[in-house]
């Protein structure tokens, strides 16, 4: 069957169903139609998959550990405070009540503030050197922040940290979805998101080795003031190589013309957009469109959801181990390290599950938050004395409930399409991602120390309404797929002519919601 000529993408060859014929028309226009048209003829006819294959090897190799080592980074940056609660910290800046709550609410609150401007300024102007000026400037606040006295220096240097450390989620985000076609989204995301819980075994073992020392040693330089030394410079280190690897394929160095076109072409399949045709200008038009989608409602809600008990956990999970009868020594040894290898061990088996079975993401999400509700439940449930063991290993069954929190952004990359749309979609679940984080902070009362016992009930049940979530959102992908599938039928569209217009309408920027041939990942 002959190829559809350019004439294809003109406003009157548009299906009916789409509102969007003019802008299509005018982006077809020009250069931006030959660079679409050349990225999908060079996908259907002039690279072999060995090419596809060796291309696929560079960017792995290139990408993944730096991706790695960066995101744990950020990870290790934003947690160490739980760390450092049992190291002296509250004591040193005199912290009461509340106030060791707010270092982690006023951080999310920033990290909240900053996710629109930081987005915008990735789309407008380049997210190489967006990212790598705010993770020097997040290093350099981590540095100083060993030299605090009280807690409103503390306060004011967790919120800029915030405000500067919110942009790396969806940069990587976005990196994910420009060089990795949709099948690939689950497994690369687990590689670079096990680095939460991998460099913050490396961190833990390190802050192991300072807090050791200190103690052997001791001086008025505390412990946790040499952790956030070793951190800040750590991460400006990181942030030097950021610049000079990290980036879109347009803007990566170690790639060759060919090889940009090549990546181009391996992921036009996607139907999302590739980021060959460099759309800068921003599209209000698919901002309303954004609003109007139902998949927004799930990713917002969602996330808000799953970040309540990950807000908790994170600023005071250690204290909760002390809280068992650990010392704070023992909490890094048989606590904080035991439950991030479980947590490595469980996202690898199921990125490895998600290759083999695709469409298989809702499935593991909701299997997931099952030992993360039981665990934390019956956890709360307990007498308050005792029982230590048992204390560990329901705490440890919470580690599965970390999982869904990463492959919901797995979703993004999949299931969005639009240059604009991904971005404004990227704000909002970072928005419900912050006030997730920022409200779970709070639910940790003072009142409640030591053991917190209805802060973890809380976290419990969030993990069951999660699970509910879940199942409703697979089923509605599942309604709009089957009605996509009917209107094509409907088209008297062949399933060849079909992908070919959705790569089309992809190409030049039509976003998920418009675009009818484009089908739903799960």
């Amino acid at each position: 069957m002959a190829k559809p000529s350019p004439a294809d993408i003109r406003k009157d060859n548009l299906p009916a169903e789409t509102d969007a014929s003019n802008r299509v028309l005018d982006m077809a226009e020009g250069k931006v139609q030959d660079i679409v048209l050349d990225t999908i003829d060079a996908a259907q006819s002039q690279y072999t998959e060995a090419e596809y294959k060796k291309v696929l090897r560079k960017i792995d190799l290139v990408l993944l550990p730096l991706m790695w080592l960066c995101y744990g980074t950020q990870q290790a940056d934003k947690t160490s405070i739980s760390t450092q609660a049992t190291f002296g910290l509250r004591e040193d800046t005199g912290l009461v009540g509340q106030q060791f709550s707010w270092l982690s609410t006023i951080f999310y609150i920033a990290y909240l503030v900053g996710e629109a401007p930081g987005n915008y300024l990735m789309q407008r102007f380049s997210l190489n050197k967006t990212l790598f000026v705010c993770m020097f400037c997040w290093g350099v606040i981590v540095l100083s922040i060993a030299f605090t006295h009280n807690f409103a220096q503390l306060m004011v240097l967790r919120a800029l940290q915030g405000l500067f450390e919110c942009t790396i989620s969806p940069a990587f985000l976005l990196i994910t979805a420009s060089f990795y076609v949709s099948r690939e989204h689950t497994m690369r995301s687990i590689i670079w998101g096990t680095s939460n819980s991998g460099m913050d075994i490396i961190t833990q073992l390190v802050m192991y080795g300072i807090g050791k020392g200190a103690q052997a040693n001791p001086n008025s330089f505390s412990p946790w003031r040499y952790i956030s030394i070793f951190l800040g410079c750590w991460t400006i280190l990181m942030s030097i190589f950021s610049l000079l690897i990290l980036g879109t394929p347009n803007e990566v160095r170690w790639l060759s013309e060919e090889e940009k076109r090549i990546t181009a072409a391996r992921i036009v399949s996607n139907k999302t957009g590739s980021s060959r045709q460099q759309f800068k200008k921003w599209r209000w038009d698919q901002v309303w469109i954004t609003f109007k989608d139902p998949q927004t409602y799930f990713f917002f809600f969602t996330v808000i959801i799953n970040s309540l008990p990950n807000g908790g956990t994170t600023a005071f999970g250690n204290l909760v181990y002390v809280s068992f009868g650990f010392t704070p020594l023992e909490t890094l040894a048989k606590g904080t390290i035991p439950q991030n290898i479980v947590t490595i061990v469980w996202f690898l088996f199921v990125g490895i599950v998600s290759l083999k079975k695709p469409n298989s993401r809702f499935i593991l999400m909701v299997v997931s938050t099952i030992p993360a509700f039981v665990g934390m439940l019956a956890l709360g449930l307990l007498p308050k004395e005792g029982m230590l063991w048992t204390r560990w290993g329901l705490y440890l069954m919470a580690v599965t409930g970390r999982l869904p929190g990463l492959l919901i952004w797995t979703l993004l990359p999949s299931n969005v399409a639009g240059r604009t749309k991904k971005s404004v979609t990227g704000t909002l679940i970072f928005i419900a991602y912050c006030i997730g984080n920022a409200v779970g902070a709070q639910t940790f009362q003072a009142k409640w120390a030591p053991q917190y016992i209805p802060a973890i009930i809380i976290c419990g049940v969030m993990y069951a309404v999660e699970c509910v979530l879940f199942i409703a959102w697979r089923f509605y992908y599942t309604i709009e797929n089957r009605r996509r599938a009917r209107k094509i039928q409907e088209l008297g569209l062949t399933a060849e002519q079909s992908a070919h217009q959705g790569q089309v309408y992809a190409e030049s920027d039509m976003t998920d919601r418009e675009n009818i041939h484009f089908k739903y990942s799960m």
